[in-house]
This record gives C-alpha cells, sequence and structure tokens, in this order.
C-alpha cells in the first residue's frame, strides 16, 4: 500500500468492488461481515471526520496562518467557484462523461500527507503549518456547500450541518485535551481500509474502466489548474519568490475525497446516479496527482532556483529532532543542516 499514492485507500477500494461485482453473496451474510464490510463507510467516515478535527490547533503565528487562508482560498474556495459556475452552465451531468459531483470532489480539497511530505523537505514552518488547510478541505463539507450555495444540489442546512459537526467537536475535544489528539493521530490509518473497502463493494467494475480513463483526465486537469491558482496565491499574496513553486505540491486531491459522492448523495439521492461513475473517477484522480502535483512542484522550484535558496538550508529536517512536535506542524525549525564538517567533528 505504500508504495503507490493513495494505496492505503486506492487498494481497499479496488478490492471491495472486485467482491461486489463477482461474490455480492458474500456481503449479504449479514451480522458482523455485511455490518464491517458492507454497511460501515458512513460510520467510519464519521470517525475519521472527528479525528481530523482534532489535528487542528487554534495556536498558530501569523504567517503560518496567512498561508493557511491563501491555500484554502487558491485550493479551494476559488476552485470550488469555478466548477460550481460551470455547473450552473452545463448541469449537473458535467463535460465529457464528467459530472460536476468528481470535479468538485477532486479540486477543492488537498492530501495532507504529501504536503507534509514535500513542504518538509523544501518548505518552512509556515508551509508545514498550512497543512491545518488540509485538514479543513479533507472532507465533503466545501463539496456539499458549494453545492448547496450555487442551487445546483438540494442539500438540506441540517445536512450540511451534520457533515461540519464532527470537525467541529474534533477540533474543540482536541484543543482542549492534547493528549486524545495523541490517541485520535492513528485513527485515518486503521478506518481508512475498511471504509473504503465498503465504498468499493458499490462499484461495478464495468464502470471503473471508463470512470478511470476520465479520471486520469480529471487528475491531470486537477493538478494544473489548481496548481496554477496556488503558484499565483505563492506568489503575488504571500511573496515566496523563488519558492513559490511549493504551492503546486497541494494540487492534489485527498484519498477521503473518494467517500465524498456517496455522501452527498445521502444528502440529494438526485446525485446517487452519479456516485459509482464519479467514485471511480475521483479514485483515479487521487493517484494522478499524488504523481503529478509534486513532479510538477519540483520541476518549477528548480527552474526558478527554488532548490537551492538560503531558506532551503535553514529549514530541511535532517532527523526527526528537526521536526516540529506533534500536533504543531506550526513550529519553526531553527535548526541548520547538518554538513559535512559537522560529520567529521
Amino acid at each position: 500500500m505504500n508504495r503507490i499514492p493513495g494505496g492505503l485507500m486506492l487498494i481497499p477500494l479496488i478490492l471491495g468492488s472486485i467482491v461486489g461485482t463477482f461474490a455480492p453473496g458474500f456481503l449479504e451474510l449479514g451480522s458482523f461481515t455485511t455490518a464491517l464490510f458492507a454497511e460501515s463507510a458512513l460510520p467510519l467516515i464519521a470517525v475519521l471526520i472527528f479525528a481530523t478535527g482534532m489535528q487542528i490547533t487554534a495556536k498558530a503565528s501569523g504567517p503560518v496562518l496567512a498561508t493557511t487562508g491563501v491555500v484554502l482560498l487558491f485550493k479551494t474556495i476559488i476552485p470550488a467557484s469555478l466548477v460550481a459556475g460551470l455547473g450552473l452552465l452545463v448541469g449537473i451531468d458535467g463535460i465529457l462523461g464528467i459530472s460536476i459531483l468528481a470535479l468538485l470532489a477532486s479540486f477543492d480539497n488537498s492530501n495532507g500527507g504529501l504536503w507534509l511530505a514535500f513542504t518538509g523537505r523544501y518548505g518552512d514552518y509556515r508551509d508545514r503549518g498550512a497543512y491545518m488547510a488540509s485538514a479543513i478541505n479533507d472532507g465533503p463539507f466545501f463539496t456539499l456547500l458549494f453545492l448547496g450555495i450555487s442551487g445546483l444540489g438540494n442539500i438540506p442546512l441540517l445536512a450540511l450541518l451534520a457533515a461540519v459537526i464532527p470537525l467541529i467537536l474534533g477540533f474543540i475535544v482536541g484543543n482542549l485535551d492534547a493528549k486524545w489528539t495523541e490517541v485520535m493521530r492513528p485513527v485515518p490509518n486503521i478506518v481508512i481500509p475498511f471504509f473504503a473497502f465498503a465504498l468499493g463493494t458499490g462499484i461495478d467494475l464495468r464502470n471503473v474502466i471508463t470512470g478511470g480513463l476520465s479520471g486520469i483526465f480529471v487528475g491531470i486537469a486537477a493538478t494544473l489548474i489548481t496548481g496554477a491558482l496556488m503558484y499565483i496565491g505563492y506568489r503575488f499574496v504571500l511573496r515566496r519568490g523563488g519558492k513559490s513553486g511549493i504551492g503546486i505540491a497541494s494540487a492534489t486531491t485527498a484519498g477521503n475525497s473518494i467517500a465524498t459522492p456517496a455522501i452527498v448523495a445521502a444528502a440529494d439521492p438526485s446525485f446517487s446516479p452519479f456516485v459509482e461513475v464519479a467514485t471511480a473517477q475521483v479514485a483515479s484522480a487521487v493517484l494522478v496527482t499524488a504523481i503529478f502535483a509534486p513532479l510538477l512542484a519540483t520541476w518549477v522550484l528548480k527552474r526558478q532556483g527554488g532548490l537551492d535558496t538560503d531558506d532551503a538550508v535553514e529549514v530541511t529536517p535532517t532527523s526527526t529532532a528537526d521536526l516540529p512536535s506533534a500536533g504543531d506542524p506550526s513550529a519553526p525549525t531553527t535548526r541548520r543542516r547538518r554538513t559535512q564538517d559537522d560529520d567529521r567533528s
């Protein structure tokens, strides 16, 4: 699973689709088998959203909040607005076999794990602290919000509130008790494979090939469009100069977004016909963006000299001791990089 970007969710999703297509009787055995492998998606996703909220710390410096705001604006709000505007022009069916549901679920969020890995190598404490943006946009909330605001979906206010309550409660609990935050930190790695399998059981493999091919296009489009927006935000709003390419690393689709089409359909049944194909398209976009976005970001940084600047030397961690403490990604890293002279001494 670790060798494939998004593999923690993609592999169980594929296995679930195989079982759902060729051995559906297994899912109807009842009792714990049916509860875990066929009906667990929404409860486990709720646990994940709660755990995600616990990782959002209220303690953040001004530069971290500024960077977080830019990521939310240029990676989530503007892309979601553009997709919603497209939906008003062409309808929820979308274009080229790609529904508005699939586009929103792919465009309005980001892969927080990949962002932390990339910014840990090339960024500084401001970039790592902006992981909060991924914690906020990771989930169905913004997709539901923009479908409701635009009128494309009939999303009841209570459904929207119900989608965000676990995140809010998690935020409150996490900030009241840091120990609970540490306890809940492993939750994503525990629940994602199980709810991914359950989601996969609802995917007909005959639609996966079609959805997968169009999903590659969705992933490329998500990286190029949101990557360009993030570069603009880093270049002209944050004024990061040669390091502006770092922002492109957020032009990804979070693995959790694979669950978004099913959640939206639960709130508004009119989107039910799009769930199977949209889920397959989003799954492909997760894989494509996880590979393409960091490659593009590195290429831009290299062309602009962002890989060789002095600030990169100051912030690149050389061991786990150089990383910010757990639950506090906003803490500056002031240690200098270990040199060969240090090693000889």
